[in-house]
């Protein structure tokens, strides 16, 4: 596996792992907390060394399972956490950056980690409540306190980045990015690289879509987050179905698999992007790591640069209220 740095002074894996939907989110879990510590644990074996997660999910479990299944391997591995919400009687409901808030989540996610330090602590979405200033120099001090190593922010805007990195440099922000999403590239792709902070794209394979598994005979589960994600009604997914089969086509012609050409595209922007795809099976992260050693050709990446804008994509990435909360 190969190593990129995010910010000045992470290295991690090209390819990181996001755990989120061994606990929530994509339907009932078709296996055990063993089942997902084992996928988990064959990351590491495919040399994966960055995992993502935060208290939210579950909430808390997630934190949980990715503590327990890498304690073993601690000192092998970057696990990044995030902070944000106000969570009530098991959900998210609403936004909480306020100092004291940051400091209370840290200390919980530290015990269900079992560890004495978080790697890499986001904010999970910028609170308008509170000032980013105020954020910033709280995650600083508890880098001071040696309680966190970096600060990263998550579907920021660029002025809130500079704003931050301006009070406690930033080494990572996340935000939603793949072939059919390409918000980040009118700005805040351009701002980490003035700055020298790294990106992390979640969803890099469109929550499933880009691995040409999902098309409009695919049921939804209850709890599937795709039943509300207006990109995943019917008439949207056979609107955007040209764009996967122009995905497969390649993949074809390179002997890889859509999703690995996917994560290749990612991988060939720039040297300091790191995709964390999910997954709840071995053989995807196979699959997903492998796509490290997929070449693409300069005119691949220069088809694939135009796709989303030559053929279109159809619904948003979030609901309304989702929507809401990305790029403050």
């Amino acid at each position: 596996m190969h190593v990129r740095t995010l910010g000045h002074g992470l290295d991690v894996s090209a390819i990181g792992l996001g755990a989120m939907g061994m606990s929530q989110s994509y339907g009932p879990n078709p296996g055990s907390r063993d089942d997902m510590s084992a996928v988990l644990r064959s990351a590491v074996d495919e040399g994966v060394t960055f995992f993502d997660t935060a208290e939210v999910y579950g909430p808390y479990a997630n934190e949980e399972l990715v503590g327990q299944a890498l304690e073993p391997v601690r000192g092998q591995v970057v696990i990044a956490t995030k902070f944000g919400w106000d969570i009530q009687n098991g959900r998210g409901v609403g936004l909480d950056s306020r100092p004291e808030q940051i400091r209370r989540v840290a200390e919980a996610s530290l015990k269900r980690l079992r560890t004495d330090v978080i790697d890499l602590f986001y904010q999970h979405r910028v609170d308008p409540e509170v000032p980013i200033e105020d954020v910033a120099g709280t995650v600083g001090e508890l880098i001071a306190e040696g309680k966190v190593r970096h600060f990263g922010l998550s579907e920021a805007s660029a002025a809130t980045i500079r704003a931050a990195h301006a009070v406690h440099p930033v080494t990572a922000v996340q935000s939603e990015y793949s072939l059919w999403t390409r918000d980040p590239e009118t700005e805040v792709l351009p701002a980490l690289a003035e700055l020298g902070i790294g990106f992390v794209p979640f969803s890099p394979l469109g929550k499933g879509f880009l691995t040409g598994t999902v098309d409009t005979s695919t049921s939804f589960t209850e709890g599937d987050i795709r039943r509300r994600v207006p990109r995943f009604t019917a008439e949207n997914l056979d609107a955007n179905e040209a764009l996967v089969d122009h995905v497969r086509g390649l993949a074809e012609a390179r002997g890889a698999t859509p999703g690995q050409i996917a994560l290749a595209w990612l991988l060939a922007q720039q040297p300091w992007i790191v995709p964390i795809p999910g997954t709840r099976r071995t053989a995807r992260v196979k699959e997903n790591t492998a796509a490290t050693t997929v070449e693409l050709s300069a005119d691949d990446v220069a088809d694939l640069d135009g796709l989303a804008r030559r053929l279109g994509v159809s619904g948003d990435r979030y609901n309304a209220e989702h929507m809401a909360h990305v790029n403050r």
